[in-house]
């Protein structure tokens, strides 16, 4: 499994660059701090909303912790998604919050 670090994410974010952030955590979770600019599709709800996403797109996922945006990562990753997972998540993330 890919993994890019909270501080990559913080740095590339203020460079400017365009980040796609999915956030799994449930809604009450996300509603209370989260990045600027996320999606937030929980992870119950990955299986059934992934064709939302771009198979040619690169996502980072975020939780809490990185365990569940690990399984998201795995599951996304086995159906031919690019992604990475923050490791550390909102525990470690010490940028912007809305």
């Amino acid at each position: 499994m890919k993994e890019i670090s909270t501080k990559e994410v913080q740095q590339r974010l203020e460079a400017g660059e365009q980040l796609n952030l999915i956030d799994v955590r449930e809604v009450q979770e996300v509603q209370a701090g989260h990045i600027p600019g996320i999606v937030n599709i929980p992870l119950g709800l990955i299986e059934f909303r992934m064709h939302e996403l771009d198979r040619n797109i690169p996502y980072i996922m975020v939780c809490r912790s990185s365990a569940r945006s690990g399984q998201a990562t795995a599951f996304l990753e086995s159906q031919g998604y690019e992604v990475k997972n923050m490791v550390g998540g909102m525990l470690e993330w010490e940028g912007a919050v809305e």
